[in-house]
């Protein structure tokens, strides 16, 4: 039996499963309708990382590709500036700025542990300063590690 891992949250599952037990994603891909080997990472793009990265909203387990933490770090950013350009415009107090940071902050955190699982690291690194930057800009652990396959598909 080959490994088989969730499309969505990158957790082990059944071979013959239609969808993930755990998060209910869809699978597809393979003979079976699931893929098998690495998780079959959407391609991402700077329009859809955003939305790709609010679909596993509080995803910790699996791992994250350099390119989407970095594609998702830039439009946050940019949407913040947007936001505060708006707060400013009306003369409100920073409202929207501060609920758009409370609403992306559990994504961006999940979204860190999982690039810290993807260089083989476990994702209480994100609590140590400096040390947690350098790792995401590590290459990925090649094939599978203890977090999942490889998003890469390597």
């Amino acid at each position: 039996m080959s490994m088989v891992f969730c499309r969505g949250c990158a957790k082990q599952i059944h071979e013959s499963a239609v969808s993930c037990p755990g998060c209910g994603a869809t699978q597809s891909g393979g003979a079976s309708g699931v893929s098998t080997g690495a998780a079959s990472a959407s391609n991402i793009t700077f329009g859809n990382v955003f939305f790709e990265v609010m679909k596993k909203y509080a995803t910790f387990q699996g791992r994250a590709r350099r390119k989407e933490y970095w594609l998702f770090a830039v439009v946050i950013n940019l949407i913040s500036v947007l936001v505060g350009f708006v707060d400013g415009f009306l003369g409100l107090t920073p409202i929207f700025t501060l609920l758009f940071s409370l609403a992306v902050m559990i994504p961006a955190i999940a979204l860190a542990v999982r690039r810290l699982h993807d260089t083989d690291h476990s994702g209480w690194w994100i609590l140590v300063p400096i040390v947690n930057i350098v790792f995401m800009f590590f290459d990925s652990t090649p094939g599978n590690n203890r977090f999942g396959p490889n998003p890469k598909g390597q």
